[in-house]
């Protein structure tokens, strides 16, 4: 239970970087998973047992194959233009520590009960947090050192609203998922408020990115159901007829919000300023022509590289930001194109390569909520980084892990106690 709690601390806080630990490096997300791969480590020396699952195969082929693609890239960017090692170092240290809690999650033999545990104790957490966060936010409570506004766009803990509004694309899936695959009323019934809750906190932030992900991946989602009703047969239910009721008023409202969506994202600029927000939450040209800038000079510098990558950290160049000539690197804010441009076209194929099999495993097990899910990852991530927050490995862990016979065994299990 407590390694439960501790995993689930590090997955749900991870974006809260406002919070720091006073004279530590790092931040108290990474503390929760440090100490939770010790203990797991610990438990292992002990006597635990580790079990080589296939999923296990899975995460020790792609940290293997981003290890070989990351390394060959820092060699390539060590002859060329790389200078500065402290980016790089802290790249490295985060790879490292979510392949260990990866790696160390699969292999568990009671993988399926921990994982679905410690689901619970995320969204548990999560809420928690945003109902405090939200009571900085208007006013209601003080922290010293925290700023939960920038403008107009709600960041509670995190110094960044497109940081917050991920955790909340990925955490309504979650909930969702969670939800669905309970007999207990009371559970369910805090599933869906959290539901509620996380989609109010992600529209506080204004994301656009944010709201086009939920859309999406609420059609998408609904889509499957209706499929597969339609496929199993039997009698009409009433959680189907108003399931089925949803998804005819969902039509016509994506069908109203596409005008919106279409006028920010019709061009590449109009795409770039839905990302960007300037001051009040209003995109502006320059801050558009800054972001189509950022993205063509990571282009140029993974072409540059031959396609091998310059290894982990930025490579964008600053004075691209700053319109100053600056050595020091600026991020692509961009998963593709930051991956890219530090292990090549490799590691490029073999991120696209676990998360569609992640998907893949959650359609094999008939959890259209994680489908959802791994398509929020796949959504949020091309104009975003997120490869190195650990919410986006939990959810691919829980879906690869989905897709195992033990683990649909357990999640019918659930479903009919």
């Amino acid at each position: 239970m407590i390694r439960d709690v501790l995993l689930a601390g590090g997955v749900a806080m991870a974006y809260a970087s406002q919070l720091e630990i006073p004279g530590a490096p790092f931040g108290i997300s990474e503390l929760l998973l440090a100490v939770w791969i010790l203990i797991s480590i610990g438990r292992v020396l002990a006597g635990g047992r580790l079990e080589a699952t296939p999923v296990l195969s899975i995460f020790a082929a792609f940290w293997g194959i981003m290890a070989f693609a990351l390394g060959l890239g820092m060699i390539v960017g060590m002859l060329t233009s790389v200078q500065y090692m402290d980016a790089p170092v802290h790249d490295m240290i985060a790879y490292l520590l979510l392949a260990f809690v990866t790696c160390l999650l699969a292999a568990d033999p009671q993988a399926d009960r921990h994982l679905r545990r410690t689901a619970w104790w995320v969204i548990v957490i999560a809420n928690a947090c945003f109902v405090f966060q939200l009571a900085l936010g208007f006013g209601l409570l003080h922290q010293s050192g925290v700023n939960p506004w920038f403008w107009d766009r709600f960041t509670g803990w995190s110094d960044n609203p497109n940081q917050l509004a991920l955790y909340c694309a990925l955490f309504g899936p979650l909930a969702l998922y969670l939800s669905m695959t309970t007999s207990n009323m009371i559970a369910r019934t805090f599933g869906i408020a959290s539901i509620v809750l996380i989609v109010y906190v992600g529209r506080l932030t204004k994301s656009d990115t944010y709201l086009l992900t939920i859309v999406i991946t609420g059609l998408v989602f609904l889509m499957l159901r209706v499929r597969r009703w339609v496929a199993v047969g039997g009698r009409v239910t009433l959680g189907r007829q108003i399931s089925l009721l949803l998804l005819l008023a969902l039509v016509p409202l994506a069908i109203s919000a596409t005008p919106y969506v279409l006028a920010e994202t019709s061009t590449v600029e109009n795409f770039a300023k839905s990302l960007t927000k300037g001051e009040g939450g209003e995109a502006t040209a320059e801050t558009a022509n800054l972001r189509i800038n950022i993205w063509t000079n990571a282009l140029g510098k993974g072409l540059g590289s031959a396609s091998l990558g310059l290894g982990p950290g930025p490579h964008v160049d600053r004075s691209v930001v700053t319109k100053e000539f600056i050595d020091l690197p600026f991020e692509a804010h961009s998963t593709l194109l930051d991956l890219y441009t530090q292990g090549g076209i490799l590691a490029v194929l073999a991120l696209l390569w676990i998360l569609g099999l992640a998907a893949i495993s959650a359609w094999r097990a008939r959890l259209d909520a994680l489908v959802a899910l791994a398509l929020s990852i796949g959504i949020f991530g091309f104009p975003h980084l997120v490869i190195r927050h650990p919410i986006v490995w939990f959810s691919i862990t829980l879906c690869l892990v989905a897709g195992q016979p033990k683990f649909i065994a357990a999640t019918a299990g659930a479903r009919s106690r």
